[in-house]
């Protein structure tokens, strides 16, 4: 009977206190206002509205919907695998990993724009989705600290924790390839030696939980034992095709007045360089666009007459010299015997044209390379220009280096005049 009467009074407590939290919780809900809450938008997120305290960021928070004010780079960015331009053999042993759900590390390194980035995200996107992505995937680049701190702190504690929910409510997909995070490490080649050695025993403990993918340009600045715990997939400068198949694309959407000619000289200048390719683009579209009257309303974007793009207006943007005067620098050395003019003439056209003894020699030496002379002529010519762009990076004086220049061809031409005689 006391036990009785005893739970009777704990169940009468236990209402008293459920009504009391449930007033309270009504009278903090009436004094919300209901104005200041967050409201639900459709507008896409960018990655600087969404850091945590460390400013760090996940690829996660790029957009995947396009706004015009982006940059080109992002605005053509591929959303997907089957988007990404060139290395179809490396997108395809990709696939089948996710297909077999046997996804290694991997370590993607090549030159800068030939699209290792864009794989990885792209390749996020298919394992996770856009709704997971944000709690799955951890990307670093080289903006970010990471020292032996982070990866100890930070990368120890993504990995370490495995994501219990993660894509389990979506029905549609199958869950199974969602089951391991993904760590993504851009620009890993920045990283200092210490930081790579303790990444290399989290990547072997806590494959279970995450796989990790790094991006680098070059190798050998990567420990070996890092490499060894590594799928690698080397992706080489672009293909102009591929190249000129994305630009065309970006022409056509964007309206952007050039000539054919212009065009080729874009894909070719670009030298396999996605990224670069598609910002000189923008750079001569922005300025070619007629400039606003003071005063005059401001025309829309559609019914704005854009100049046309020319030749000269993409080798002015990239700072290259022209064809046309690397022509005449090379048929000037190869036939005035007067140094002096040799010279003249090169220092001329440096002048008038903002050109930099770097670029000719980049030129020159690619026109040299396509003459038919000697064996002996092209080793001189090629062994000459390469001394001389070695000692222009180590901060030698372009004028004592641009004598160099002439005397190097002309030594060249003398050996054939005297295999001649």
């Amino acid at each position: 009977m006391r036990t009785t009467r005893r739970t009777t009074r704990l169940s009468d407590q236990d209402h008293y206190n459920t009504q009391t939290i449930g007033d309270t919780m009504s009278d903090y809900e009436d004094d919300i206002d209901m104005e200041d809450a967050p409201r639900a938008t459709s507008e896409v997120l960018f990655s600087a509205a969404n850091t945590d305290s460390k400013g760090k960021r996940s690829a996660a928070n790029l957009p995947v919907e396009a706004e015009d004010t982006l940059p080109w780079v992002e605005k053509y960015r591929p959303a997907s695998l089957a988007d990404v331009s060139g290395h179809q053999d490396i997108l395809a042993t990709i696939n089948k990993f996710v297909d077999t759900n046997r996804l290694p590390h991997l370590l993607l390194y090549g030159p800068p724009g030939t699209g290792k980035t864009s794989t990885v995200l792209a390749l996020a996107r298919r394992i996770y989705g856009n709704r997971n992505m944000r709690q799955m995937v951890l990307e670093l680049n080289a903006s970010d600290d990471r020292g032996i701190d982070v990866v100890r702190e930070q990368i120890k504690t993504f990995s370490s924790t495995k994501q219990i929910f993660a894509g389990s409510f979506d029905k549609t997909q199958n869950d199974s390839i969602a089951n391991f995070k993904l760590i993504i490490l851009d620009e890993a080649d920045a990283m200092t030696s210490v930081a790579q050695m303790a990444l290399r025993r989290i990547m072997e403990k806590y494959t279970a939980n995450t796989r990790f993918c790094i991006i680098a340009n070059y190798t050998h600045k990567l420990s070996p034992a890092l490499l060894s715990r590594c799928t690698r997939f080397r992706f080489s400068p672009l293909k102009e095709v591929d190249i000129r198949r994305l630009v065309d694309k970006v022409i056509d959407e964007e309206r952007v007045n050039i000539a054919a000619d212009a065009t080729d000289s874009l894909v070719t200048l670009s030298k396999g360089d996605m990224r670069r390719a598609l910002n000189v683009l923008q750079a001569c579209h922005a300025s070619s666009t007629p400039l606003n009257i003071p005063g005059q309303p401001v025309q829309d974007s559609k019914d704005v007459r854009h100049d046309l793009i020319t030749l000269e207006t993409i080798y002015d943007c990239i700072a290259a010299p022209h064809p046309a005067d690397i022509s005449n620098i090379m048929q000037t050395l190869l036939t005035t015997a007067n140094v002096g003019s040799c010279l003249n003439t090169i220092n001329t056209l440096k002048r008038t044209k903002g050109l930099a003894l770097a670029d000719i020699l980049t030129a020159l030496g690619e026109q040299l390379a396509e003459l038919e002379v000697p064996t002996q002529t092209r080793v001189a010519w090629l062994e000459g220009l390469a001394e001389i762009e070695y000692r222009l990076s180590g901060g030698g004086s372009e004028t004592i280096q641009t004598g160099g220049l002439v005397g190097v061809v002309r030594n060249g031409v003398g050996m054939m005049e005297r295999a001649g005689a």
